[in-house]
């Protein structure tokens, strides 16, 4: 069971990013899935979530208008697109999977992480 995150990088403030996830060893259909990151010196606060069903979803107030989660169970991936970037969304980005039904999206309730990907917003 795997989780791949890839897609961070270095952007000026104002651009974009599109982070990919990808899953093996199981299939992401019955799991809700979530963006979660740690800034240094910060816990890990969850980004964005999004139902099996993709009929609910949930943003931190941070990034809302800003930042679309997606999923493309054909392909066993998950993404988050981020528009107008900002110096504080600075750290590194994973990529998570829960298989209950829908639950906050905080990290305790997620069975499954990817390594992580760090993305970096200079102003």
């Amino acid at each position: 069971v795997q989780l791949q995150a890839s897609g961070g990088g270095l952007v000026q403030a104002g651009g974009s990013l599109r982070l990919s996830c990808a899953a093996s060893g199981f299939t992401l259909d019955d799991y809700v899935i979530g963006w979660f990151r740690q800034a240094p010196g910060k816990e890990r606060e969850g980004v964005s979530c999004l139902s099996s069903s993709g009929g609910r979803t949930f943003y931190a107030n941070s990034v809302k208008g800003r930042f679309t989660i997606s999923r493309d169970n054909a392909k066993n991936m998950l993404y988050l697109q981020m528009d107008s970037l900002k110096p504080e969304d600075t750290a590194v980005y994973y990529c998570a999977a829960d298989k209950s039904p829908w639950r906050l999206c905080t990290r305790r309730y997620f069975d499954y992480w990817g390594q992580g990907t760090l993305v970096t917003v200079s102003s």
